[in-house]
């Protein structure tokens, strides 16, 4: 249990940030909570992309009492007008004695300047209380807003002896109620879900979120470099969410014609004869989608880690061993002769899932070290 200090008020903003993951676009989550005389006077989340940022709901509620309280913000208040003014002028007007920042915005247009905006007008002002807590739960939009590039979550289920599928290709069911459950609760915190040709054709998945209560419907992107998936997919026919396609200048034209009269779009990715993940991932990060969950086949999560564009890998483990020659793998790629040379798993989370299935949490490490955004 945190005490009654600045880490017990920072605990709060980061808890109404959490609640808002996979709502605000490319935008960062942020909670704001104001106290004055050992009292919470006013909070606020930022809930979604043009509205109101975290600070302006918790200085709302707040009213005129904000004036000489403690305000403490989990992400560096914005000093900038994009879509609302800036944050960092709001609390100036409202006259507030001292501002606890967990950590900076990475963002170039923020970086600094909002905190020395706030220490310019006489505001104390405080950084690093639950810092990297803060970091790693804007991680999907730290990445993104200093690269333009999506953050790449890797989700897999598989045996313990790493099958997918049985060599018949069953794979219903490898992992528990519980941690499908888990899995749609990624999907709404993602602004797209990303799976091959070859899990179309064999699974025929909606890639929607399916919750107890409505969650929200991400993006979905199918690796298709030869459009050889059944023209009869939900995915291609049941409207539920935005659908890309990604496909390479092999592709017949007659059947890209076809998926944009269905309203699909299909986005170009090289020469072929497979999809360019790394121009794919460019292309779908200038179209401002920060955050893509991967549920793909063994080749496809493969050549994904292969090319060094995972930035985290999420494994479901069943307590099941299956064997099979032919029996589809996690991750197929070619791999490398020596085990030094295998991709190693930082900053490892491990917990039990429905009673009987282990979920692992880790960070892909490269060899550039600065390519990490918040995870570890």
């Amino acid at each position: 249990m945190i005490g009654l200090n600045d880490e017990y008020y920072m605990e709060l903003a980061i808890q109404m940030a959490e609640r808002t993951q996979g709502q605000t676009g490319v935008n960062p989550v942020v909670g704001a909570v104001v106290v004055k005389d050992g009292a919470v006077i006013g909070m606020g989340a930022h809930l979604q992309r043009g509205t109101p940022h975290a600070e302006v709901h918790a200085l709302n509620m707040a009213g005129s009492a904000a004036a000489g309280s403690t305000v403490y913000v989990t992400l560096e208040p914005c000093s900038h007008h994009g879509l609302t003014p800036p944050c960092a002028e709001r609390l100036v007007h409202g006259q507030v004695a001292r501002v606890v920042v967990a950590c900076e915005d990475p963002n170039p247009q923020v970086a600094g300047r909002g905190i020395k905006l706030l220490e310019e007008a006489g505001i104390t002002v405080e950084v690093g209380v639950l810092k990297e807590r803060a970091i790693k739960l804007n991680r999907f939009f730290n990445k993104f807003i200093t690269t333009g590039m999506p953050y790449v979550t890797v989700k897999t289920a598989c045996t313990l002896d790493g099958k997918i599928a049985s060599r018949s290709g069953d794979s219903k069911w490898i992992s528990n109620e519980a941690a499908r459950a888990l899995v749609h609760t990624m999907r709404h915190r993602h602004q797209a879900i990303m799976v091959g040709a070859g899990t179309v054709a064999a699974d025929d998945p909606q890639l929607t979120t399916r919750l107890e209560v409505p969650g929200i419907q991400p993006i979905r992107i199918i690796a298709d470099s030869k459009l050889s998936m059944p023209s009869e997919s939900r995915v291609l026919n049941d409207g539920l969410a935005h659908t890309i396609v990604l496909t390479t200048e092999e592709a017949d034209q007659a059947r890209v014609k076809v998926l944009q009269d269905r309203e699909i779009e299909v986005l170009i990715c090289g020469a072929g004869p497979r999809v360019d993940l790394n121009l794919a991932l460019k292309q779908l990060g200038a179209r401002g989608i920060s955050s893509i969950l991967v549920e793909g086949g063994g080749r496809l999560n493969g050549s994904l880690l292969e090319l060094g564009l995972v930035d985290e890998m999420i494994l479901f483990l069943a307590p099941k061993l299956i064997g099979g020659f032919q029996a589809p793998g996690a991750f197929t790629f070619a791999g490398w002769d020596r085990m030094e040379d295998g991709i190693r798993l930082k900053d490892l989370e491990v917990e039990m899932i429905g009673g009987d299935n282990i979920c692992v949490r880790g960070i892909p490490e490269r060899k550039e070290e600065n390519r990490v955004y918040g995870t570890g």
